[in-house]
């Protein structure tokens, strides 16, 4: 079975329970039809780079799927019609990926930029 990674947007107005509940149905769907999650991240109420149905901020949540297309198109309509999801995107994947996705992988991931100097270098040529 093909791998999925699908995002969505929850509105600001839920609770955690409310967005975690959503999460554990869309998950059901998957389950249901013979497919594995194999991760799901929330990544808290982020804000918006502009403004969605009048909507500043929205819940996100990463879902990794290992399903097959049925039930992902399945999921997807259901996202289409529940009127508590913003926008979601779903992308398919050769592989699934090892340890935590870039978004919650912040603090690492700045330690391992290499420092630069701002200095110039010396540029005295001889006469």
């Amino acid at each position: 079975m093909p791998y999925y990674e699908t995002v969505f947007i929850a509105r600001q107005d839920l609770t955690e329970t409310q967005v975690k509940d959503m999460t554990e149905g869309f998950s059901k769907i998957i389950t249901d039809a013979k497919g594995k999650v194999h991760k799901t991240e929330f990544w808290g109420l982020k804000s918006f780079a502009y403004r969605i149905n009048k909507a500043r901020k929205g819940h996100y949540v990463l879902l990794e799927l290992d399903t097959p297309a049925e039930a992902l198109h399945e999921m997807e309509r259901l996202m289409r019609l529940n009127e508590d999801i913003v926008r979601f995107l779903t992308i398919r994947e050769e592989e699934l990926s090892d340890g935590p996705s870039i978004a919650m992988d912040r603090g690492s991931r700045d330690d391992k930029k290499p420092k630069f100097d701002n200095k110039k270098p010396d540029n005295k040529e001889a006469a």
